[in-house]
């Protein structure tokens, strides 16, 4: 290899590493609760102490209800609700993000539970499929992939929830009733199983799940503020218990109790196999698990005035993943319950999780032998409760009746999480989000001026005439990025067809984000018209524009003499030398045309064109 194709791919090599630097993000820290500790305060410990008991109280017996939906032993919701937040709270910036199991997670990794072949085994493939999570969340916060998630619209997650929903109800109708079928990926697979099913039903089981029903409705309506769900499954156990002490047909399946030992410590069994396997589910939680966490976490820090480090977030949701792979414990994401209360409790600082995962840890050391006297239908019936809950009509009253959009964005969504396993709805929801965005931003307004009876520049009306034939000023405004390469391209073919038509001024100051499909569609607009004897002027072009036009090489293609770079100062001035151009090109003499800098001053500089004209920016 010669010494100039040696320094040929260094001076690659440097661009390449340079352009991957420049997308990932520089200000995370791996460490930022050591600020924290600097100047952590008695008042501010014990003030996240009291938020972090609060949590834990509601956290506990919703980790084992998340775990159910997922088809797993409560222990792994449990210890996820002790590991998630820990983890979370040494690596986050926000106070506003309580971690852990929540149903959105819980119902998708169901999905990916059920589709996974035999041979591999259920509790084998939950620690890859954290560490999945874990290592796309991690990735996606050091490339900045957070910035990203505000392209994606709200309702894809509304519309996944509504169907999401469904599913969880109707997985859990068995449960509830006594009787056991298989879990199911979707919908009507779920509805075709418990209708074939339900005469083995168990009415023991299903009169439980009723009195469960009437003794959480007052909890539900009137005493708000107690932990209504606690109290439940207590005072249901206890009852159960009495009960079947008497009458043996009473008896019902009960949970597994959750022993103390460090059994549950464990390395994930990383297999090519289970990775392929399992890699599509595991994007597609991490998606779900940043729209989650991150729309939390930024809904409850503007309401407190705050700013929240998305990137910070997804890096602490994505180490709390990684940490559940090797602790028996489910996927982890933002919980908008857990949050509220942690905020409103008075959660000052991040750590409020590290105590929230401290508290969950002692109930479980001293009381997780009780967890085996918890009928499976009382949590059953929590669980459908908590489905029925997910149905926001709010968010879907917005989502349908705001834009067609929005409509469109969200029944697509729906309907997919009721026909298809849910990493596939997931897909569909945010990849029809962004097609929509994209349709909106990559259609640029390309508008022909022209003078008018004033001689001011203005646009030009339907089927009004150029005041020079010979010359045709095109305002571009809008992105002009691969999307819009197309439109850009007819657009301006379309004003190409006028045969009298010699230059053509591209008027580019309202033009943004130029990439290699545009400028490939303005090589061939620059060959096309001079193989036709004609020309192109760019005009008003600003230094992002400039820098593609002269690394892509078309800067020399069109000539430095045909462009024309914005003023600051004087945005008329790139349009004066435009046309006095364009008079040089059609060598002939042509009357006087005024540019004004500002309408309020004097001050005037002058251009020759085809027609008088007084020229002001539109």
């Amino acid at each position: 290899m010669t010494q100039t194709s040696r320094r040929r791919w260094k001076d690659h090599w440097t661009k390449s590493v340079r352009a991957v630097s420049s997308v990932a993000a520089r200000d995370l820290s791996f460490f930022p609760v050591a600020k924290i500790f600097s100047s952590y305060s008695r008042s501010s410990a014990f003030a996240d102490a009291k938020a972090g008991l609060n949590v834990a109280l509601l956290g506990f017996p919703q980790a084992m209800a998340y775990a159910l939906i997922a088809g797993l032993s409560v222990s792994y919701g449990i210890f996820c609700a002790i590991v998630a937040p820990v983890v979370a709270g040494l690596f986050s910036s926000s106070r506003h993000v309580m971690v852990g199991p929540t149903n959105a997670t819980a119902v998708m990794v169901l999905s990916a539970l059920i589709t996974m072949p035999q041979s591999i085994p259920r509790l084998d493939a939950v620690p890859v499929l954290c560490l999945l999570i874990g290592v796309f969340l991690v990735a996606g916060a050091i490339f900045n992939v957070a910035a990203l998630i505000r392209y994606v619209s709200r309702t894809v997650v509304t519309g996944y929830v509504s169907g999401a929903a469904c599913l969880i109800i109707v997985n859990q109708v068995h449960s509830a009733l006594g009787y056991a079928v298989p879990h199911s990926a979707t919908l009507f697979d779920a509805l075709g199983n418990m209708a074939k099913n339900l005469p083995q039903a168990h009415w023991p089981s299903a009169a439980i799940s009723v009195m469960t029903l009437l003794l959480w409705w007052p909890f539900a309506t009137r005493w708000k503020k107690l932990p209504g769900v606690a109290i439940v499954i207590v005072v249901m156990s206890l009852l159960t218990w009495v009960v079947g002490l008497y009458f043996i047909e009473w008896r019902v399946e009960c949970l597994t109790p959750v022993v103390s030992s460090l059994d549950w410590i464990q390395v994930p069994s990383l297999t090519w196999k289970s990775i392929s396997l399992l890699a599509s589910s595991a994007l597609a939680v991490s998606i779900l698990a940043s729209l989650e966490g991150i729309s939390v976490g930024k809904t409850l820090a503007a309401r407190s005035g705050e700013r929240m480090d998305s990137n910070q977030q997804m890096l602490a949701l994505g180490l709390a993943n990684a940490a559940c792979a090797f602790a028996s414990a489910m996927p982890a994401s933002g919980s908008l319950t857990r949050s509220v209360l942690g905020v409103s409790s008075g959660a000052m600082t991040p750590l409020a999780g590290i105590w929230s995962g401290a508290v969950v840890s002692v109930i479980t050391i001293s009381l997780g032998w009780t967890i085996g006297f918890i009928p499976k239908p009382v949590l059953a019936t929590l669980v459908i409760i908590v489905g029925f809950s997910l149905f926001n009509r709010k968010q879907i009253q917005f989502s349908l009746k705001s834009t067609k959009s929005d409509a469109a964005t969200f029944v697509v969504t729906f309907i997919a999480s009721l026909l298809f396993p849910l990493d596939v709805a997931v897909y569909m929801g945010v990849g029809f989000s962004i097609v929509l965005f994209l349709r909106k931003v990559a259609t640029p307004e390309l508008l022909e001026y022209t003078f008018n009876d004033e001689g001011n520049l203005c646009a030009m009306e339907h089927k009004q005439e150029r005041m020079d034939p010979h010359i045709s000023i095109v305002h571009v405004e809008g992105e002009l990025f691969f999307g819009a390469a197309e439109i850009f391209r007819e657009e301006i073919g379309r004003v190409c067809a006028d045969p009298n038509l010699k230059v053509v001024i591209l008027r580019m100051k309202n033009a943004h984000h130029l990439d290699a499909t545009s400028v490939m569609a303005l090589e061939e607009l620059v060959r096309f018209l001079r193989d036709n004897n004609r020309h192109l002027i760019v005009s008003g072009a600003q230094l992002d524009i400039l820098r593609v036009l002269k690394n892509s090489g078309l800067l020399d293609i069109l000539g430095k003499e045909n462009i024309f770079a914005a003023s600051p100062k004087n945005p008329n001035l790139a349009t004066r030398a435009a046309l006095k151009r364009a008079q040089e090109l059609l060598g002939g003499v042509h009357p006087e045309v005024r540019i004004f800098y500002d309408p309020k001053k004097s001050a005037v500089t002058t251009a020759t064109t085809g027609a008088a004209a007084q020229v002001t920016t539109p």
